[in-house]
């Protein structure tokens, strides 16, 4: 037969060890789930400040509530007294086989996550990186594309984007166009570099103002040339403009001036 008061000393057993536990618990999850909730939100609203993309923001807010759930159920569950240790390993397990299945595609996935929140370019902007250059079309959570000046796409992972150098033209209202004009040894270096100072300041687009005045002097004695470094500060749309139409004024003007210029050579002295 059945010993109930076995049975009765056993479940008053259990009811003690238990209940409080699993009432602690239950009071554990909800004030965890509240302050969970409060987290993502304020999550939240630190990537609305940060202009985080809305389909980023949605993903990061999922990911954050869910990751912070599991450890509050894992955390939970072993305040009622279960074992925990072999389901923790199971799960990281299991993670570690994904993520390395997973690990280029992860580290593309956290490469977006730092552009989109960083913003080192945009939408519109000019960059050069990983030995591409072109006009970024679209950010996308894994791969940057950019169109190319001749209309071609390039599409680059984000990882290597997020960890190598990029230079974007854009960010400046302004940019400086750098040219170097040689003219021959036998020419007049008053008379180039007059000629010069006229083009660089006549242009109708170089700007005037204190500091990004045009700059022309004597770069260098070449081996066989006498180089001027000519700068002119220009709107960053007027850039290829003025470096075509300077380009093709300065050949006009050497021409008209009588000043050479040169093309490499080598004088040679036989001593008999």
């Amino acid at each position: 037969m059945i010993d109930m008061q076995a049975v009765m000393d056993t479940a008053t057993s259990l009811v003690v060890t238990y209940v409080p536990k699993l009432a602690l618990a239950i009071i554990t999850l909800l004030i965890g789930l509240w302050v969970i909730s409060g987290m993502v939100g304020m999550s939240v609203k630190v990537m609305k400040k940060k202009n985080i993309d809305l389909s980023l923001r949605h993903f990061l807010e999922s990911l954050i509530g869910i990751a912070l759930k599991v450890m509050l159920v894992i955390a939970v569950i072993g305040m009622v007294g279960v074992e925990t240790t072999s389901f923790v390993a199971v799960l990281a397990a299991a993670g570690f086989a994904i993520g390395m299945a997973l690990q280029g595609s992860l580290g593309n996935f956290a490469g977006g996550v730092l552009i989109l929140i960083f913003k080192p370019y945009q939408v519109g902007d000019f960059i050069e990186a990983q030995g591409e250059s072109g006009t970024v079309s679209k950010i996308e959570i894994f791969n940057t594309v950019l169109k190319t000046p001749d209309n071609k796409t390039v599409i680059v992972p984000n990882g290597a984007m997020a960890n190598g150098n990029i230079t974007n033209y854009s960010t400046e209202d302004t940019r400086r166009v750098d040219f170097t004009f040689a003219i021959g040894y036998g020419d007049d270096i008053k008379k180039a570099e007059k000629a010069l100072t006229k083009i660089a300041s006549g242009h109708k687009l170089a700007l005037k103002e204190k500091g990004k005045e045009p700059f022309v002097r004597v770069k260098e004695l070449g081996d066989s040339s006498v180089n001027f470094a000519v700068r002119i500060w220009v709107k960053q749309e007027d850039y290829w403009t003025v470096f075509f139409d300077v380009t093709e004024q300065v050949k006009a003007t050497f021409d008209k001036e009588k000043i050479s210029i040169p093309y490499p050579q080598m004088d040679v002295h036989v001593n008999k």
